[in-house]
C-alpha cells in the first residue's frame, strides 16, 4: 500500500495538501478533527474484533445433541406434548 501511496503522491503534494487542509480548517480545529478521527477509527477496530469474536465463538460451540426416539418409533409419556383441552363457547341465543 506505501508504494502505491507513494507512486501518486510526492512530497511537495502532500505539502500542498496539508497546508490547504491548514487553511481551510485552522490551526485550532486540527487536533480535534485527529482526535476525532482517531476515535472513530479505535470504535471501528473493537467493533470489528467483536464481531470475529462473537463469530468465532459461535463456531465453537457444539450444538444440542439430536433427540431419539425408542425403538418402536412413538415418544414417550415424558416425551409427548401435554395436551390442552377446549371446551366450547357457550352460544346463547
Amino acid at each position: 500500500m506505501n508504494i502505491m501511496f507513494a507512486g501518486f503522491f510526492g512530497g511537495w503534494e502532500i505539502v500542498l495538501i496539508l497546508a490547504v487542509v491548514l487553511i481551510l480548517f485552522g490551526a485550532k480545529k486540527l487536533p480535534e478533527l485527529a482526535k476525532g478521527l482517531g476515535s472513530g477509527i479505535k470504535e471501528f477496530k473493537k467493533a470489528t474484533r467483536e464481531v470475529t469474536d462473537e463469530i468465532s465463538t459461535a463456531m465453537d460451540e457444539t450444538p444440542p445433541p439430536a433427540r431419539r426416539l425408542p425403538a418402536n418409533g412413538t415418544p414417550t409419556q415424558s416425551e409427548s406434548q401435554p395436551t390442552v383441552s377446549q371446551t366450547p363457547p357457550d352460544t346463547k341465543a
